[in-house]
């Protein structure tokens, strides 16, 4: 099971879509406190609309929590300033992808010790970043393809007219 870890994300909304793509894609959601709102916030419900209550997520105190609960877990850092790009490291099926606060992202100071790891999405101009949530989904797809979409379902289904 892939695992996507938010380091003290701030606005509920973009929590809450994450839960919702977790649960879509059957992925460990960590929240590594503090959190910029209440776990029971009606943004953070709404954004996930009903599927909050399939998710598998676990909160941590601080990083260090994080890290003493999750000994030698492999951890995919997604950052502004990594050289590397997303799609140029392979994701194992149980690794770990990272992503700091809005405002701010993963500190420095985490980021020089797993620079190896650290990945990027390209990105043209000047933009400082893109939405949280959208830039959880654009790595979460990529370790899944690398995956090969494990136990997911790949065919779609009309629900009332057939393409046939």
């Amino acid at each position: 099971m892939l695992n996507i870890v938010l380091l003290e994300p701030e606005i509920p909304a973009n929590t809450g879509n994450i839960g919702r793509t977790c649960v879509a894609t059957n992925t460990r959601l960590h929240l590594i406190e503090p959190l910029g709102f209440k776990l029971n916030e009606k943004a953070l419900k709404r954004a996930g609309m009903d599927y909050w209550s399939q998710l598998d997520v676990r909160t941590y105190v601080d990083y260090k929590d994080f890290l003493e609960k999750n000994p030698g877990v492999v951890i995919y850092m997604a950052t502004t300033k990594a050289e590397k790009c997303y799609t140029e490291v392979s994701y194992e099926e149980d690794c770990y992808i990272m992503f700091g606060k809005e405002s701010a992202g993963i500190p420095e100071e985490i980021l020089v010790e797993n620079k190896e790891r650290c990945v990027r999405i390209p990105m043209v101009g000047d933009i400082r970043s893109l939405n949280l949530g959208n830039s959880v989904a654009i790595v979460l797809y990529e370790a899944l393809r690398q995956n090969h979409f494990s136990h997911m379902n790949l065919e779609g289904h009309l629900h009332e007219l057939n393409w046939k």
